[in-house]
This record gives structure tokens, sequence and C-alpha cells, in this order.
């Protein structure tokens, strides 16, 4: 056989065994079986619905005081828990009308509603009573039930601190208080501001012009006009627009801003501003409903030892004695070494209200109603 025919021979051969190894496979069956389908993804978790929170004032959220500063508290929620709540606000509700508001946001599915002046104390628990799936926050009363809650704030903290800074700035010895209503929160206000301006200054007398209502920058504005035509040349004020200001500065006179920073409202007349944030009680109850450990039947009362109050934007004109008196008060409070209502505190009449050495507890101060010496006239009679 010649070497040609060999070699085809051999390629004959191989081609042969390649057909057979393809049929043999063929015949057996034996395919690559394709891979597994993915398993279907899981139905993403449904979002839960936010917490719907709504808050009631008694004055416009413009009113650049107590309501503003609320709602200022109110964003400060927003800010902290973003799409986890759902707020919302209604301003200028009477408090014959505070049932009514209160009800409605319950009805609209709100539950958690904070209602942010003292005379909606008794609606607020009213409808409480009726909604007991809903949570109930009422600020300065003394009210609570098993889902209504009291918050507060220690104002009379700052007042006297502001009490130091009026009396070294007067020049008559004459300070002017506008108040709202005549109950233990305002009065213990005044008090505290007479006795922190006495602390420097024994000759002061205070002066107050009442206005029966939280909010009305006419008559705020007249009962300022009024102090001053009396000898007032320093005034503060438990009222909540920053008219008691304005009226000072166009009589070149003093004042302190209330409840929130008035300093830019009039720079000349500003002495200092008495502000409560309500931000960081308003994300500790937010926080403590959507975590499920709210609790019913509290009553939390803050000051500057919690941090929730303070005096700022002091007045380059404060001589720096007063300046310096005024801060370490502030820091005495603050740490715990000072309370105003530590006694002696002896009333205008000069009965003795509390006696040497005592510190007020809370139910003392929850039941100021009298004038300390120093403020003239008589508390009026009425809520």
């Amino acid at each position: 056989m010649t070497d040609l025919n060999k070699r085809r021979l051999l390629q004959w051969a191989g081609i042969a065994s390649a057909t057979l190894a393809t049929a043999a496979l063929v015949g057996c069956g034996k395919k690559e079986a394709p891979p597994p389908a993915p398993a279907p993804a899981a139905a993403p978790a449904p979002k839960p619905e936010p917490l719907k929170a709504a808050w009631i004032y008694i004055g416009p959220v413009g009113d650049g005081g107590w309501s503003f500063q609320h709602d200022l508290g109110r964003k400060a929620v927003e800010a902290e828990f973003g799409d986890k709540v759902k707020t919302s606000f209604v301003e200028k509700v009477a408090y014959g009308d505070a049932e009514r508001v209160i009800r409605d946001l319950a009805s609209q599915g709100n539950k958690l509603i904070f209602a942010t002046s003292f005379g909606y104390m008794d609606p607020m628990q009213k409808v409480a009573s009726e909604f007991p799936d809903v949570k109930f926050e009422h600020a300065t009363g003394y009210k609570t039930a098993p889902n209504m809650n009291v918050y507060d704030a220690r104002f009379y903290h700052d007042t006297y601190v502001s009490g130091i800074i009026a009396g070294g700035m007067t020049k008559t010895n004459t300070l002017g208080f506008v108040g709202s209503f005549p109950i233990p929160e305002v009065l213990r206000n005044i008090n505290s501001f007479t006795l922190g301006a006495q602390s420097v200054n024994p000759k002061i007398k205070v002066r107050v012009v009442w206005i029966g209502s939280w909010f009305d920058p006419e008559k705020e504005g007249a009962a300022a006009q009024e102090l001053i035509n009396k000898g007032a040349d320093v005034l503060l004020q438990n009222t909540d627009s920053t008219a008691v200001l304005q009226t000072a500065a166009k009589n070149k006179k003093f004042a302190f801003g209330w409840d929130s920073d008035m300093s830019a409202v009039a720079p000349e007349a500003h002495l200092a501003s008495n502000i409560v944030d309500w931000g960081p009680y308003y994300k500790k109850t937010v926080g403590a409903v959507l975590g499920g450990t709210w609790q019913g039947g509290q009553r939390t009362i803050w000051g500057k030892p919690e941090g929730a109050n303070a005096v700022i934007k002091m007045n380059d004109a404060i001589p720096e004695p007063i300046r310096k008196k005024a801060e370490e008060a502030a820091a005495a409070i603050k740490g715990g070494t000072l309370d105003p209502f530590t006694g002696p505190v002896v009333d205008n009449t000069g009965k003795e209200r509390l006696a040497k050495d005592t510190k007020a507890d809370q139910a003392w101060k929850d039941k100021v109603d009298f004038y300390v010496k120093g403020v003239e006239g008589k508390v009026p009679a009425g809520k």
C-alpha cells in the first residue's frame, strides 16, 4: 500500500469515528439542560402611612411671637422626620371655637393634636374623651387624661433675668408690664420680673395693664403707651405681638421681645428677647408616638436646665456690670442653684407668701394669685 493510500484510509477512519460519536450522543438524548428561570422578585412591603399631626394656634403664625414660635417647632418636626409625618395647623382659633376645631381635626384622621394656648384646656379634654385612639397635647395647662398630656415652659426663668436688665436700665425706677389674663402663668412672670429687678435695684416699682387677650396689637400698643405715660421707661409683656416693643421705640424707651427673637423689629429699643424653643419637646413627642412609647396623663415642664428657655440678643447699651449679673443669674438658674421663687416672698399687702429659704414647689407656683411687693394695684378677678 502506497503512502498516499495510507493517508486516505486514516482520514476516512477519523471522519467515521466522529460521525459515530455524534450519533451516539443524539441517540441517548443527552442535551445540556437550560438554566433555571429566576424566582419572581418579592413585592416591596407597603410604605407605612405618615403620622398625621396638627397644631392649633391662638394667633396668626406671622405674629412674630407665641404662635410663630410654636410653628417653628412644627417645622422642626417636619425637618426631623420627613415623610414619616404629615403636619398641618389652624391659626387664629378663638377659645369659643376650640372644641369644634379640635373635634374636626380628630375626625380628619389626625392621631396627634397640639393645642397651644391655656384656654384650649377644657375643650381639648372634652374632645379627648370622645377619641381615645387620638393623642392630645395641651400647652401651659394642668389637666391631663389617659390620652392627653400637658407641656409647659418656665417662662419666669427668663423674666427674672430680664428683670435684672430692666432694673439696671431704668431711669425712673418704674417698669411696665402688659398682661394678657390674670392666671398663675402670667402672674408668675410679673412677680419674677419684679424680683429680678429688685435684686439689683430695691427702689423698683412695677405697673401692670391688662388687655384680656393674648394677641391684639392695637390693645397691646395702647397699654404700652399708657404705661409709658405713667412713668414706665422699660416694658415687658406677656402678649404675643411686637406692638409693645414698637411703642417703646416710638417713645424712645426700652422693651423686651417675647416668645421669639424680636431684635430686628426695633433694634434701638430692644433690650433682649425672652424665647422658648418648642422644637425639642415636639420632636421628642412625635418620636414617642412613632416609636410606640407615648404615654398619656403626663405633665412636662421644661426651663433653663433643659435648654428650653433663653434670654437672647442683649443690647450693647446694657452696662457690663448689669449684663454680667444677668448672665450669672441665667447660669445659676440653669445649674439649679437659683430659683426665682425662693423665700421670703412677700405680696404687695405685706403678707408672707413663702417662708425664708423655702423653695417653691410646683403646687405653690400653680396657685400664684397675687402680686409681690413692688407691684402696684390688685390682681383683677377672673381666669
